[in-house]
């Protein structure tokens, strides 16, 4: 803790452990101490910590080829662009790669601007970033009001109230932008119909819609991207987090006649889609397609939502697959986490009220089993401290 003090800025404050070292959902801090992981380094680690397929390729790759810019192609960036466009469902799908989440949502944000329109609407509470034109995208003001002002023309509503975004969305907007299910906010699924809707509001308006996927692609609501129960296809796609498998790596992707809105020397990244991050996302959806992860997020996710509805305190359970939140009655949200931590199991608290869970997709039944024990044990301690 000293030496975080000495040496890094306080934005994160200081971490309380030291993990060192972690195999699959178990981390190691610098103490010999081992957690059950269920934050999955907030929602990033897809296959866990060392996963076989991804070590192998990335050692592969850092001894073949690290980086080259993109004043050249390599075999790995045309592999994964081409295997997301497959994934869309859609040949007209373009990728652009850059390096996270907020990077991906700022290219969406230029991409707008190619409409010659630069009205906005987000949504309240929602979170897509900390860089300027993301935070402008951010609708929680806690993060906001520090750093204002920010960029004008963008209005936020509240999420999953299709009436106020039928009123919103004008002529006049360049794109609406919102979260399949709501991650930072405390795991917010909208109404069944909401996605649909705005899809109608933006077509009867010229406007682009953005779904961010950052915390629900990559399998981790049990489909690809987190919007296909809606039924409904976007105009742009974001996504960063579980695509690297724990690298950085962020991608745009422009469908239909937003796929052709950039032009040369319109956008760029130094970093976005190097040989190391994008063979550790290859490795990561070969993974997630030959071990049916998809199929065990469902059910490991289903077993999550039922049985920690029964835990007493708790009062509400919300998600999809292994995106997970949790209203408690009492706010002891920091307490409930500091006591997992304790008792071995690592997890976050958006809220005073509100619990995040969102493990490895390859979580076992067994280590799910064993969470809820931890879970319920560090609920009741802190409803009676």
């Amino acid at each position: 803790m000293k030496r975080w003090q000495k040496s890094l800025q306080d934005n994160y404050g200081t971490p309380t452990i030291e993990l060192v070292s972690g195999k699959g959902s178990v981390a190691t801090d610098s103490l010999g101490n081992t957690y059950l992981d269920f934050l999955a380094g907030i929602a990033t680690n897809v296959l866990g910590h060392a996963h076989p397929a991804i070590v192998k390729a990335v050692t592969k790759q850092v001894a073949t080829l690290g980086h080259i810019s993109n004043f050249y192609a390599h075999p790995n960036v045309l592999e994964l662009a081409e295997k997301l466009q497959k994934l869309t469902g859609d040949k007209s799908a373009r990728v652009f790669f850059c390096n996270s989440g907020a990077e991906a949502n700022e290219a969406a944000l230029k991409l707008s601007r190619k409409t010659g329109k630069f009205k906005i609407v987000a949504t309240q509470e929602s979170f897509h970033g900390r860089t300027m034109g993301a935070l402008s995208l951010t609708g929680q003001p806690t993060k906001r009001d520090p750093f204002k002002p920010l960029i004008k023309g963008i209005k936020h509503v509240p999420f999953g109230d299709s009436a106020a975004m039928k009123r919103a969305i004008t002529k006049k907007t360049a794109m609406v932008i919102v979260e399949p299910i709501m991650g930072e906010a405390g795991v917010i699924v909208p109404p069944e119909d909401y996605l649909k809707n705005l899809r109608d509001y933006c077509d009867a308006n010229g406007a682009l819609l953005i779904f961010d996927c950052v915390q629900t692609g990559m399998g981790r609501t049990g489909d690809w991207f987190g919007y296909e129960y809606s039924g409904v296809k976007p105009d742009v796609i974001t996504l960063a987090k579980g695509l690297g498998g724990g690298l950085p790596l962020g991608a745009m992707i422009a469908l239909g006649p937003a796929s052709t809105l950039f032009a040369a020397g319109d956008h760029g990244s130094t970093f976005g889609g190097n040989p190391i991050a994008t063979a550790a996302a290859l490795a990561v959806i070969s993974s997630i397609e030959k071990e049916k992860l998809l199929k065990n997020v469902d059910v490991v996710g289903g077993f999550l939502l039922a049985e920690l509805a029964l835990i007493s305190g708790v009062t509400e359970v919300r998600g999809a697959g292994l995106l997970i939140g949790l209203t408690l009655d009492k706010p002891i949200a920091k307490s409930v986490t500091k006591r997992c931590q304790e008792l071995g199991a690592l997890i976050n608290a958006p809220g005073e009220s509100t619990i995040r869970i969102a493990p490895a997709l390859n979580i076992s039944m067994k280590q799910a089993q064993k969470f809820v024990v931890i879970f319920s044990q560090a609920v009741r301690e802190s409803l009676h401290v």
